[in-house]
């Protein structure tokens, strides 16, 4: 089992940043895949950037590249997402999760989820 746990989100002006943290339960964090999806209002939950035990990324949303990096922390347990250049369109709760195996895109093969956490950025 593994428990993720958000934080970081807030209000933020276009053009700022903002720092998601995930920290995830249990000793066996560096062999999980890790993943950031965001769920506007209204829409349904995409994936965003993934990024594998050893450090390898992928990114799935064009809109976000060059932005948002992601990165981890194995010694920490802990997930990161630092979102700069913010734009309204980022609108969204963001939510980290977790599988074993290679990434995916597709939100059911992931087996782990935090409860959120909501990022609003205003014009």
């Amino acid at each position: 089992q593994m428990q993720l746990v958000e934080s970081g989100g807030g209000l933020v002006q276009a053009g700022g940043s903002l720092r998601l943290s995930c920290a995830a339960s249990g000793r066996t964090f560096s062999s999980y895949t890790m993943c950031w999806f965001c769920q506007a209002p209204g829409k349904e939950r995409d994936v965003v950037v993934a990024i594998l035990g050893s450090g390898g990324i992928t990114t799935y949303a064009d809109s976000v590249k060059g932005r948002f990096t992601i990165s981890r922390d194995n010694a920490k347990n802990t997930l990161y997402l630092q979102m700069n250049s913010l734009k309204p369109e980022d609108t969204a709760v963001y939510y980290c999760a977790a599988r074993i195996g290679g990434s995916s895109r597709y939100d059911s093969t992931w087996n782990y989820w935090g409860q959120g956490t909501q990022v609003t950025v205003s014009s």
